[in-house]
């Protein structure tokens, strides 16, 4: 007998998602929002007066009640049966609710297409996704502002191409992997807030099945539209057009919204790896945890590695969206079913899984506290070697305004800058030598050394204290006012 140990087990589900959003979209939860589609639509029939021939009512109170207390006892393998039997995952799940609700026979999935169940459960599954990722993505945010404040006067070297450059602060840098997941927030937050319901459309979305049933009154199938989608939560947000489907381009734009995250994610993952490298920053390490099973002094920045490895998966899925989008033919063609039934999901789950490892990397307790582990004597130590370059910048400055050609006095600091790291890296010399070349040149001869070359790292960064704090202020407060009830959250791995 095949066991769950003996088939292929998704690790978004075994090793990575929350079970939160692994339940959101498990079988059940799926299957018991049809029913509560079915229900909505026959309520809201019976609420627009929906008459048989007879004249009498065609939706009574008492199958309305029957439909209620049966919306939760689903029998998946009895669903099962049905579907191998009929070839329809929508039929076998409606003669599974006839089963057990026999007098709503007659009445479940009245007038509707199999897209109504389908669609509409998955616009729900996706605005409740949407709003868990927001909430977890407020949560990082909080905690990444946490950190850039800390940090926000310490001196660290700045990178351009990946090269010492002018000085900043831990907490500045950190601020533009915020900037970026900030970014991320709104549009996540637009796809929320805009995202409309399917409705009841009928087959090729012209709802003309819904016009028969209510004798051609044009109103009271409107009224049905706008109805339904009340009573599911999307009042005022039903697609104005759709063919069978909704329009295939709403799952595009979502898919792009969380590549945006992924992106976001894996480039802040990947500035971990690389100040892991330099031993700048570390991210926590477990008092048991290995690094290899091999070389037992690796300390391997596995989390941010993992983050950056689930972000290039999400970030191939928006291609099979788009191609899926540009190849619904006319009204509607099924090849779009089989890989949504993947890329959406899987989409979430990744998401939300990037997420946990982000929020992780940020409050995972460590061996000093909490979070990312900020190396201050190796940061100093890299700062003095490299220092003397930094204050170039301001010696040429204070050149100019005693008078000299900046592109003159810029050439004079390439040269000797030059021929220090040369000697520098033949072993012959100290970055200190740079200074003392250019002390001697005639070009800085009214420049005052002691003043500008003798302050100290912290005189080279700028603003960047006062940007951290002036972001985290006008960015990242507003955001704390949204959230507030949901921070403070920390995140354990599973594995």
């Amino acid at each position: 007998m095949t066991t769950a140990n003996d088939v292929y087990d998704n690790p978004l589900i075994g090793r990575y998602a929350s079970k939160e959003m692994a339940e959101r979209w498990g079988p059940l939860r799926k299957f018991r929002t049809w029913r509560r589609l079915w229900l909505a639509l026959a309520e809201a029939e019976h609420e627009l007066g929906l008459l048989a021939e007879d004249g009498k009512p065609r939706i009574t109170a008492a199958q309305l009640a029957e439909l209620r207390s049966h919306l939760d006892d689903i029998d998946l393998k009895r669903a099962a049966e049905h579907e191998k039997r009929l070839r329809h995952d929508v039929m076998a799940h409606v003669t599974a609710l006839k089963d057990v609700a026999p007098g709503c026979g007659d009445i479940i999935h009245l007038g509707a297409t199999s897209c109504y169940v389908t669609d509409n459960a998955d616009l729900i599954l996706m605005r409740e996704s949407l709003d868990q990722l927001c909430t977890s993505l407020a949560s990082v945010i909080d905690a990444l502002a946490r950190f850039a404040e800390t940090w926000k006067d310490e001196p660290t070297l700045g990178f351009t191409h990946f090269q010492p450059a002018q000085l900043t602060t831990v907490g500045k840098r950190a601020t533009l992997w915020l900037f970026d997941f900030v970014i991320d927030l709104q549009e996540l937050e637009h796809r929320r807030d805009t995202l409309p319901f399917r409705g009841a459309k009928g087959t090729t979305g012209t709802q003309a099945s819904f016009l028969s049933l209510f004798g051609g009154d044009h109103n009271k199938v409107k009224a049905l539209d706008t109805l339904v989608a009340k009573k599911m939560g999307f009042e005022g947000r039903v697609f104005p057009v759709t063919g069978q489907t909704y329009s295939r381009k709403i799952d595009t734009q979502i898919l792009d919204a969380l590549n945006g995250l992924a992106q976001s994610a894996h480039k802040w993952g990947t500035d971990l790896r690389l100040l892991a490298h330099r031993q700048e920053v570390d991210e926590p390490f477990e008092a048991e945890q290995i690094g290899s099973s091999a070389m037992a002094y690796k300390r391997n920045p596995m989390r941010a590695e993992r983050m950056c490895s689930l972000a290039r998966f999400i970030s191939g899925l928006p291609a099979m969206a788009a191609d899926t989008a540009s190849t619904q033919w006319f009204e509607r063609t099924l090849d779009d079913s089989a890989c949504r039934r993947l890329y959406i999901p899987q989409a979430f789950l990744a998401s939300d899984a990037v997420l946990r490892i982000a929020l992780n990397l940020l409050t995972q307790k460590n061996e000093t506290g909490r979070g990312l582990v900020v190396n201050k004597p190796v940061i100093a130590k890299n700062v003095r070697e490299l220092l003397p370059y930094m204050v170039t910048e301001n010696l040429m400055m204070a050149a100019v305004r005693a008078g000299e050609d900046r592109q003159v006095v810029h050439e004079v600091v390439r040269q000797h800058s030059h021929a220090v790291t040369a000697r520098v890296k033949a072993g012959e010399g100290s970055t200190a030598e740079l200074l003392e070349r250019l002390n001697r040149a005639k070009e800085f001869e009214k420049v005052d050394f002691a003043a500008v070359a003798g302050q100290g790292a912290k005189e080279f960064v700028g603003r960047s204290p006062e940007q951290v704090a002036e972001f985290v202020a006008e960015h990242v407060e507003p955001i704390r006012k949204r959230y507030a009830g949901a921070l403070g959250k920390t995140a354990e791995l599973h594995v």
